[in-house]
């Protein structure tokens, strides 16, 4: 932890009038909560924010307070530009392309760039949420209930409601200070993690009958067609991999989204201690954590699913 970075972040948010603050394409529970839970606690001090999503907000976190709030694209006034929760500062859309530099980056992705002035990366944490949860009282901020609500959603949805493997103690006295807010943490972690939609079961049973396993790696594919014929209006999985990474006796969960804009998105999961799975995303210009991580690859899915699978084998040694 750099307590310099923290204290240059605290004066920068001080003398901040108007901000943006932006997080990932195709946002996850984290990118959302960390997005609302930061935006949240500056306009309560005052202060003009900008929550921007270049995909939205899913239909899934619309119940969160302050979501309505959250925009697709920002308008150029502003004196301070924060993102949160995103590894590359690419990864929050083409609306930024000219926007100029991030002032402060708030993260916990191990292939984070440091592309803004002030990096906060902290990757021993559960999720950019819970960065957010420890440092706001220090920087200032008070977290109240909707503000709580968001962390809380951060960090239940990116352990998998407390299963991955850096789940710690401390993350768990963190959620026990949020839900003394007031918080309902079993309502947050069922329509988070456990509740889905009609159509999202649907595109779920046409990824399982999708599903294959070789050489300790078990995957599946979702394609466009797929997504029309269920009727899903996500560009994402779904969170699919979650169940993929359910699935015993393999070494890598892996799923292949086919994007609109002739990109595969494809997310790894590691299934057992030991393994780490960022490497291989950085290699194809993506990023993430030891446990999780993904990547954007311009190309076909016939182009692309078979280099993929081999890279990973190989770099993996699972050949």
């Amino acid at each position: 932890m750099n307590n310099d970075t923290i204290g240059a972040i605290k004066e920068r948010l001080e003398k901040a009038r108007n901000v943006v603050i932006a997080s990932h394409v195709r946002p996850d529970g984290d990118a959302i909560g960390s997005l609302l839970g930061l935006g949240l606690a500056l306009k309560n001090a005052g202060k003009s924010v900008q929550m921007v999503l270049a995909d939205g907000v899913p239909g899934s976190f619309k119940y969160l307070e302050g979501s309505e709030l959250i925009v697709k694209e920002p308008s150029e006034e502003h004196d301070t530009f924060i993102t949160v929760d995103s590894a590359e500062f690419k990864r929050v859309g083409k609306v930024f392309e000219n926007f100029g530099q991030p002032d402060i980056n708030i993260d916990h992705h191990k292939t984070n760039g440091n592309y803004a002035l002030l990096n906060l990366i902290e990757a021993d944490e559960v999720a950019a949420a819970a960065i957010l949860a420890n440092h706001l009282p220090e920087w200032g901020y008070e977290i109240t209930q909707p503000i709580a609500a968001a962390l809380l959603t951060g960090i239940i949805t990116d352990t998998l409601g407390f299963r991955t493997s850096n789940m710690n103690p401390s993350a768990l006295r963190v959620c026990a200070e949020l839900m003394e807010t007031g918080v309902d943490m079993p309502d947050i972690y069922m329509r988070s993690l456990v509740k889905k939609t009609f159509v999202a079961s649907k595109y779920w049973g046409a990824g399982l009958s999708n599903l294959e396993h070789k050489n300790g790696i078990v995957w599946s594919t979702l394609t466009l067609e797929d997504r029309k014929r269920t009727g899903y209006g996500g560009n994402d999985d779904a969170d699919l991999i979650n169940m993929i990474s359910a699935i015993d006796g393999h070494k890598v969960g892996m799923i292949f989204v086919a994007q609109s804009d002739n990109h595969v998105k494809i997310s790894w999961r590691a299934l057992e201690p030991g393994v780490d799975v960022s490497p291989i995303a950085k290699h194809f210009n993506g990023g993430g954590h030891a446990a999780a991580a993904g990547a954007d690859i311009p190309g076909t899915m016939e182009e692309i699913k078979p280099l993929v699978l081999k890279t990973t084998r190989d770099m993996l040694g699972l050949n």
